[in-house]
């Protein structure tokens, strides 16, 4: 048995140390809003009727919709072609997608909306349908194969930004934020390796965040989101650039999380857990122009070579990685432990919720089971090439590395 399964302590204690209400106050509503930051968002039950009128307020008469292949069969999707054809639209789906997607799929959808004569997508998904929608928007009209946008150096130069494609992006999960991201991450075939794909002007134009599009998110889907948008928040918090607005997005962000993920995971149809966590997500991927971390640079190769859901991984790295960049981040943790109201403020006290947290969604504590030993010389490399290591708060080499990974596979979480 992993070391940290240890510390959980036991199940009457999960209320208390999580900061979850057990009664839901009278006023406590799902909220409704529109706003232009970080771009034009509109957040509310009931709000995916006015996609249809936003296409028209963006210029789109032949929209793709880009998708997953789940979400076809869904009961609230049915009306929304109709809908859209009812305006004068010629829509037309894309959902040739797979969790991790690759160029493969982007390459897909660029000959689709080639042969529709695509003039804007509609990004309706979780994180795939959301990074594929983004790169066949941002290559519809430029240059070069998706690859070529790597986020390394000038590559986002060889677009015009002009050229990109009009998007609307409707969040079907709580997770990647990718619906306000200026970047995809994207599965490179040839070397098992996840891209970041880049440019500033690839965020949507407008994000419609509906949670009754949630509603029916297994508990699993909903942990592992969820805990993809902390792990945003947390390495953004802990990134060691100055940047007060990400700070305060990251803090408020996890403080979200903190109060509506287990209300969320216990409850799927609770409108406003729902609908905070949406909001949570897309702070997460605002934050994160901060910078990332180690967690990341991890759980991107990791993902890349067994296919594990990605906030799964970052599920299972951040208790490792927290320990491992404790010397660093310190500091911080006395502010983010007043945030989630915990009843101390000790770096201690945010690894044992982070813990507890965990624990209670379910998720697995340790890499036993999905990735061998066999595969830890290949993932050092990987980790270290990653872009999002550059901000880890603490330096880390190969040896570090392969430290982390040892001990995520073995559960160990001394330093």
């Amino acid at each position: 048995m992993s070391k940290d399964r240890d510390r959980l302590g036991p199940r009457a204690l999960f209320r208390d140390h999580l900061n979850v209400s057990q009664e839901r106050p009278v006023s406590d509503l799902p909220p409704v809003g529109d706003f232009n930051y970080p771009a034009s968002y509109r957040i509310g039950a009931g709000r995916v009727r006015e996609l249809a009128s936003a296409c028209l307020e963006l210029g789109i008469e032949r929209p793709l919709v880009v998708t997953d292949p789940g979400i076809l069969g869904l009961d609230w999707f049915g009306p929304i072609l109709p809908r859209l054809e009812a305006e004068g639209l010629a829509p037309r789906v894309f959902s040739e997608i797979e969790t991790n997607p690759a160029s493969s799929h982007v390459e897909a959808g660029l000959a689709s909306a080639a042969e529709h004569g695509a003039d804007g997508c509609l990004l309706i998904g979780g994180g795939s349908a959301m990074d594929v929608g983004k790169c066949i928007a941002l290559l519809a009209r430029n240059p070069g194969r998706i690859l070529d946008y790597e986020d390394v150096g000038d590559n986002w130069k060889r677009a015009d930004g002009d050229r990109i494609l009009p998007s609307i992006a409707v969040p079907t999960t709580a997770g990647t934020g990718s619906e306000v991201g200026r970047a995809a991450v994207i599965l490179d075939p040839s070397e098992h390796s996840k891209k970041i794909i880049f440019h500033p002007r690839m965020q949507p134009d407008l994000v419609i965040a509906d949670p009754d599009l949630t509603l029916g998110l297994p508990p699993g889907l909903t942990a592992a989101t969820g805990m993809d948008a902390l792990a945003h928040c947390f390495e953004a918090w802990c990134a060691p650039a100055y940047h007060p607005m990400a700070d305060g997005i990251a803090l408020e962000g996890m403080r979200l999380i903190s109060e509506n993920l287990v209300r969320a995971f216990e409850d799927g149809h609770d409108r406003t857990a729902r609908t905070h966590l949406l909001m949570a997500a897309s702070m997460g991927a605002t934050a994160f122009q901060k910078g990332l971390g180690l967690i990341h640079a991890l759980s991107h190769p990791v993902g890349g070579l067994t296919g594990l859901h990605h906030g799964t991984a970052n599920a299972i790295f951040q208790p490792y990685v927290m320990v491992h960049n404790r010397p660093a981040i310190e500091d911080r943790m006395p502010r983010l432990a007043r945030m989630l109201d915990l009843p101390g403020d000790r770096f201690e006290d945010v690894l044992d919720w982070t813990l507890r947290l965990r624990s209670r969604l379910e998720l697995p504590h340790t890499l036993e089971g999905i990735v061998d030993e066999s595969m830890i010389p290949e993932l050092v490399p990987m980790a270290a090439a990653d872009p999002s290591l550059s901000t880890n708060p603490k330096p880390c080499d190969p040896d570090d590395l392969e430290r982390v990974l040892r001990k995520s596979l073995a559960g160990h979480l001394e330093p």
